[in-house]
Parts: C-alpha cells; structure tokens; sequence
C-alpha cells in the first residue's frame, strides 16, 4: 500500500477584532502560543504557530484584527493582515456565532474576492447560538462569498475542532515539512516574555490603558543560583497611565508582574525574578521612530 503524501502549508487567520482568533490558534496547537483578552487589538504581531501531525504540517498565522485604524499603530496592524492574506495557502476567516455579518465582516469578505485560494469561513463561539441561529448565519453567509468551506466551532470547548483539521488538510499542497516536530512557536523567548507581560496589563486594566501600552524585555540574564532575571520596560503615553499601571503604593504594577512570573515560569521552566519599569512616550502610537523601536514596523 502506498505511503499518503506528505501535506504542509500555511493558513492565516482573518477577522474582525476579539472575535477569537488567538484562542482558537492556542486550542489547535494545543498549548498557549498566543496571548488572549476580551478586549479588541489584543494581538499586535503576526505570530507563527506550527501544528504537525503525522501527515500533515500546518503553519499557522495569526495576524492583529482588521479594523478602521485610528493612529499609526492601527495602520500598521491592519497592514501586517492585509500582507499576510497574500503569502500563504489558504485563508480562515474567522466570525462570531450570534452575529449577522456586520460592515467589518463584509469589508473583509471584500478583501478576500481578489484572492485565489481556498478560503475556509470559520464560526467561533457555537456553544453561545442555537441550532436555528447557526443554521441561519451559515446561509447569509453563503450568500455573501463562494467559501471552500464553512466550518462551526467552539475554539473555547474545542467543539468541532477536529474536524476543522481535517477540512484544512485536505486543502494543502503536497509539500515538505518546514518545522521539527518540536517547534510550536516561532518567535523569540523575548517576545514571549513582553507578550506575556502585555497580557496582564491588558487583563488588569480598563478603558485607554491597554492600548496605549508596549513592552519592551531588555534583559534576559541568567544568575549562578539558576534564576533568570528578566528586566522590561513598560511604556505609555500618559503620566496618569503610568500612575494607573503602578498603582496605589505599586500593587498594580506588583499584581501584573506577579502573574507574568508565574505564568513564565510555567513555560521556560525556570525561576524568574522579574524587575519592572514604567516609562512615558508621548503619543508614541502616531510617532515612527517609536513604533520602529518597539517593533512595529517592517516587514514581519
């Protein structure tokens, strides 16, 4: 009998914003690879996870939510999207059960017409939609673009995730395997920890806070006793964010640190004194040279 041939490929995953892109790439990959909130913009990079399985490798890339941009920033969040969509295999178009398509849906959708590869519509979060909603969803949507696929999951249950698996295989070339089976991720141990720091300040912190925030691991140095001191730089726009994130008598800032620790320690399997700062930058969303610094600009 003939060995099955070798299937690998990449696929991005498009959306609105907090529609659930990077908890769905956590649950495919089957460990945390993405940091996740309820909050819109959370992912501001376009981050490379790697699935492989016994036939199949399959790249994943999630890229920030498509969205009207409001500083510069936010253009080139939307950029690094629209860029990725043109350099890979397939596309996962990802929407919420529960909601018709909505203008930034159909933007999207609008964008996808120029493209000549399969493009799967994913619908997250059924375990919130009745049959008869979904089912209705699922034909204005039909209507609205001829998808390769339409696939109902729950990224939060893992509902239907298999199958979403086999559906995407079964669309990628025969192809090499890019990555060793052990690579999940692709970014630095760096990113990681900035990203993972980013994370608590975003779950920690209400209204304009989580937005104006960047972090910046400047040092990662490992002591004769085996701790690893990580030293960040946390910047904002505003002295009165900076007073936010520090909070009364520190315990903001403590109280994030406290969290990024642990959840750092749990993934480098190591222990990590964590060493804090806060620095103000003017409008450092609008201002090149500061997007450039942090990492926001460029080709990703």
């Amino acid at each position: 009998m003939a060995k099955e041939e070798f299937k690998s490929g990449f696929a991005v995953l498009v959306g609105r914003p907090n529609v659930g892109k990077s908890t769905l790439l956590n649950s495919l990959v089957g460990q945390k690879v993405a940091i996740v909130s309820d909050k819109p913009q959370t992912t501001r990079h376009k981050i490379q996870a790697v699935l492989t399985q016994e036939n199949a490798q399959i790249v994943f890339l999630d890229t920030p939510g498509i969205h009207k941009p409001k500083h510069k920033l936010g253009e080139y969040l939307v950029q690094v999207a629209l860029r990725t969509m043109r350099e890979v295999d397939i596309v996962l178009f990802l929407v919420e059960a529960g909601s018709p398509p909505g203008v930034g849906d159909k933007y999207i959708i609008r964008l996808l017409a120029g493209l000549s590869i399969p493009v799967i519509l994913i619908i997250n979060k059924i375990d919130l939609a009745s049959r008869a909603e979904l089912l209705h969803l699922i034909d204005s949507y039909r209507v609205q673009f001829g998808f390769a696929e339409i696939v109902p999951v729950s990224a939060l249950t893992g509902e239907n995730l298999n199958r979403l698996l086999t559906v995407l295989v079964s669309y990628l070339p025969t192809g090499p395997k890019y990555y060793p089976d052990d690579i999940t991720v692709d970014k630095p141990e760096r990113f990681v920890m900035a990203e993972l720091i980013r994370e608590k300040i975003i779950c920690l912190t209400n209204q304009e806070v989580p937005h104006s925030v960047a972090v910046v691991v400047e040092e990662v140095e490992k002591q004769s006793n085996d701790v690893v001191t990580v030293r960040a730089i946390i910047y904002t726009e505003k002295e009165s964010q900076k007073g936010i994130l520090i909070g009364k008598g520190g315990q903001m800032l403590k109280k994030a640190g406290q969290l990024a620790r642990e959840e750092m320690e749990s993934l480098f399997g190591s222990r990590i004194f964590l060493d804090l700062w806060v620095k103000v930058k003017p409008d450092w969303r609008n201002r090149e040279a500061y997007l450039r610094s942090f990492g926001y600009t460029g080709r990703e």
